[in-house]
């Protein structure tokens, strides 16, 4: 079966290429078939950030914009960028030699290491400077650390960067010509899919389903931050790839009266920003998902379909109530996430269905400010870019002192996301109290029987499970300062790291 040629634009021109094998990857088209040897690689995994680069594309909430994303591009299929602009660390000095801000304000920081993840925190930076400085928008220190949350390295040190991301803004603009380079993506826009291809790019549900009921077997894609890991890791190659991200009714967020609905194929960036408008204390929790290019990669409904027990997402919306619906030529059916799975990475999906949409339960409107209760926790080794050993997210709603519902989504402990069902049942209906707090955490050691392995032993996820309850009690209780994620921000500390 052939594969349709990749269009994309680059420095202001067409690039096109064809044979292009679909489970090919961004990175490795740049560095063995372009020769753009600028863009690194590192881990392969997408954790690192040496093979950063930025990509644009048209967006739908801007007329006449272009959104730009920092990327990893060593577990992105190359294929996945047909229609998009794309710029590497090659494409950002001027034909004078002059340096784009993002490369100036580096050397005038002294923030240049050994020169290997060099350019991926360069390529972080410009994708930056076109989300913020562009439009004329300050970059505080905390933005600067979220954006370089996918970049690993820091030979020297974190300073000299952060102060490069903040430095950007005081050097004399540079432009991308955006009217031009719209109209260039907006022919590309037009092309229709391929049917015939090896890898498919459905523009619309219907076509979507038609190709999955005509092509069970095809391997379903969407940001690829985990497929993509099965390339670069377990060398798996894919006769026939259909990719989800271009079906326009899996893009959208909706917000009715009852529900925020979240299409599959929104990515994880949007899709926490949309959930973190509703519950703002998620913020720090979302903000720690990886690193932001997985999150501008990666989609909540891949994270879902995807079924890892140590996904992130999965235990804060078991504790939304959140429900998937599933399409297929069909129909469609609706069932509680926390039903979708039924081992470990494998669901309920039919060989013709996919995961269309998460549909979360808006919140409350609480009569108390009190009423409401949610906290979202994560134990990690490291506090940015890493998987977490445990995952626990707590919604308890009171009434009257009482615990009128409560539910609680967990990570780590299972083969599957899980929901800790007679641990709520111990709480509802009860007084909220330390005492009902202290049962609420030795139900919890008691329901689950984690595994040990290379994050941690089951005897520790089990303590922690606990001590995660009693935490939530005290903070209940109104004692934020046990909590080290409200410690004074960055911003707030000298260069010697002590509060002013």
């Amino acid at each position: 079966m052939e594969v349709r040629t990749i269009r994309f634009m680059r420095r202001g021109e067409l690039v096109a290429l064809s044979n292009v094998p679909p489970e090919r990857t961004l990175l490795e088209l740049l560095r063995e078939d372009l020769g753009c040897t600028g863009t690194k690689e590192g881990c392969g995994e997408g954790d690192c950030g040496a093979c950063t680069v930025v990509i644009g594309e048209l967006d739908p909430g801007a007329a006449g914009g272009i959104r730009y994303r920092a990327i990893n591009s060593c577990i992105r299929l190359a294929h996945s960028i047909d229609g998009m602009a794309l710029w590497t660390v090659e494409d950002l000095a001027a034909p004078d030699g002059s340096l784009h801000p993002a490369q100036e304000a580096m050397v005038r920081c002294h923030g240049s290491q050994c020169g290997f993840c060099t350019p991926g925190f360069v390529m972080s930076l410009f994708g930056l400077y076109q989300s913020r400085v562009r439009r004329g928008a300050p970059i505080t220190r905390e933005q600067a650390q979220e954006a370089l949350s996918g970049n690993l390295c820091r030979c020297t040190g974190y300073r000299p960067i952060l102060d490069a991301a903040r430095t950007m803004a005081e050097l004399p603009a540079v432009a991308v010509d955006e009217p031009a380079l719209v109209a260039r993506l907006q022919q590309l826009a037009r092309r229709e899919p391929t049917p015939a291809s090896a890898y498919l790019a459905p523009l619309d549900l219907a076509g979507l389903l038609a190709a999955r009921s005509a092509h069970p077997h095809a391997q379903l894609v969407a940001g690829c931050t985990d497929v993509g890991l099965w390339v670069t890791k377990q060398h798996r190659q894919f006769p026939l790839v259909l990719d989800l991200t271009r079906v326009a009714e899996l893009r959208g967020i909706a917000l009715d009266a009852d529900h925020l609905t979240i299409g599959a194929a929104v990515t994880l960036a949007d899709a926490f920003d949309a959930l973190v408008a509703h519950w703002p204390q998620l913020k720090t929790f979302t903000a720690r998902f990886a690193g932001l290019p997985v999150r501008n990669s990666g989609t909540l409904g891949g994270n879902v379909a995807n079924g890892s027990p140590i996904g992130d997402s999965m235990p804060l919306l078991i504790a939304l109530r959140a429900q998937v619906v599933l399409a297929s030529a069909r129909g469609q059916r609706t069932l509680p996430l926390e039903d979708f799975y039924t081992g470990y990475r494998r669901n309920v999906l039919a060989a013709d269905e996919v995961l269309a949409w998460i549909k979360v339960p808006r919140p409350p409107r609480a009569p108390a400010p009190d009423a409401g209760l949610l906290r979202a926790y994560k134990i990690s080794k490291r506090y940015d870019d890493d998987i977490s050993a445990l995952c626990l997210v707590v919604d308890l709603r009171l009434a009257d002192g009482m615990v009128a519902d409560v539910s609680i989504g967990a990570g780590g402990v299972a083969a599957t996301p899980a929901r800790a069902r007679r641990t709520e049942e111990a709480l509802r209906g009860g007084p909220w109290t330390e005492a009902a707090a202290q049962r609420a955490a030795a139900a919890l050691r008691a329901e689950f029987q984690p595994i040990s392995d290379m994050r941690a032993s089951a005897g520790y996820r089990r303590q922690v499970l606990g001590n995660l309850m009693q935490r939530f009690w005290l903070e209940s209780q109104g004692l934020d300062h046990i909590n080290l994620e409200r410690v004074p921000p960055a911003a707030a500390l000298d260069p010697l790291g002590s509060a002013p």
